[in-house]
């Protein structure tokens, strides 16, 4: 890895200096370039434990400076690695403004080896803008490096639930940190990867025939990839939520359950099922196929794979309209930018997370049940 970083580190990480000099390359750095104008409206922290992560992360940083400043911390580490070590690099992301002057972003990187919490906090973050809140985006599992020494720091956490092999104890993890320090604020990448999906199914319950239906739906089949379920649960625990529907007390429908397949009661007291089916298609969206039905009104949103527009559709007798909204974008630079550009809200995000652990729970029930 350190022949591979040293090769890479120049062109992708800029210049590797002594940790005790950073803030003099810094200002180096500024000096040299005049013709630039440093810009900074957030502290941004990208950790992994993943091989070279630094180098492709360094990347990833470039894009989302187009669209928001900041102070971009790329930290690394190697935890396995008997032998105690940290290195680091500065260099600063620039973009051209109004085709004029260009404004540049500062990046830090570090990589560590070893054991990591205390220079975590101590070294690392000693180089963060004081005056700016940390937007801390975790890539890959929870590790013991999450914890309340790092947590405490934090005033949004950014994390991706798809890349765990088994999320619902990292996920309960999370929530209770949530519960526990109301000013800590956790969005999951899976949440904003059906933002417009949710954007578009809110769009069609402005027709006012798609609003009178509502209670009387009783059929709701949600499509995703096989590695976002999580995405499509968290989708149906904000639908439930928003209408104030119930879980289903109805014995019969309870004997009926299974993974994927959930009973919920509307205010109007009609049975509904919903079901969450995992698509064929390894190219398909996160999120690529939502239907709600009732005995008058048919209501779906899709997404074709690598389509831009997601297509909204509603049906009832004599009446029936059509058209498409804009997708976004898939990737993780895309998915961090659009949660940027949100200010760090999360609100709805905390609002839909009592029923989706409530889901999520029953999942786990049924795995148990079918294991026995």
């Amino acid at each position: 890895m350190k022949e591979i970083i040293q090769e890479d580190a120049m062109k992708v990480l800029g210049k590797e200096v002594p940790v005790s000099e950073i803030d003099k390359e810094l200002r180096l750095l500024w000096e040299i370039d005049r013709a630039s104008t440093k810009a900074s409206l957030i502290n941004l922290a990208v950790y992994s434990e993943a091989k070279n992560a630094i180098l492709k992360n360094s990347e990833v940083v470039r894009a989302i400076t187009s669209e928001h400043a900041c102070r971009a911390l790329l930290i690394g580490i190697d935890r396995k690695n008997p032998e105690t070590s940290i290195r680091a690099w500065v260099t600063a992301h620039c973009h051209l403004s109004h085709g004029r002057k260009s404004v540049c972003c500062e990046q830090i990187s570090f990589q560590l080896t070893g054991r990591a919490t205390g220079r975590l906090r101590n070294t690392v973050f000693s180089h963060l803008n004081s005056d700016l809140p940390l937007v801390f985006w975790w890539q890959g599992e929870l590790s013991p490096i999450f914890s309340e020494r790092l947590y405490s720091l934090i005033d949004q956490f950014i994390f991706d639930s798809s890349e765990w092999a088994n999320p619902r104890d990292s996920i309960r993890f999370i929530a209770q940190v949530m519960e526990e320090v109301p000013a800590f604020k956790a969005i999951d990448m899976e949440w904003t990867r059906s933002y417009q999906i949710r954007y578009a199914i809110a769009g069609i319950f402005d027709d006012p025939m798609a609003m009178r239906s509502v209670e009387q739906i009783n059929k709701i089949r949600i499509v995703v990839h096989p590695k976002h379920k999580i995405a499509g649960l968290q989708l149906l625990a904000w639908i439930v939520q928003c209408t104030g529907w119930q879980r289903s007390m109805d014995l019969a429908l309870m004997a009926e359950s299974k993974d994927g397949v959930y009973y919920f009661e509307t205010n109007d007291g009609v049975d509904l099922r919903a079901v969450i089916e995992t698509d064929s298609d390894p190219n398909a969206c996160p999120i690529s196929e939502v239907e709600m039905s009732s005995p008058e009104c048919e209501i779906k949103v899709k997404r074709e794979p690598s389509c831009p527009r997601i297509q909204q559709c509603l049906k009832t007798e004599g009446y029936q309209i059509e058209r498409c909204l804009p997708a976004g974008g898939d990737s993780s630079a895309a998915l961090v930018t659009s949660q940027l550009s949100l200010g760090g809200k999360n609100s709805l995000y905390r609002l839909m997370m009592p029923v989706f652990l409530e889901l999520i729970s029953d999942d786990e029930k049924l795995s148990c049940m079918s294991i026995r």
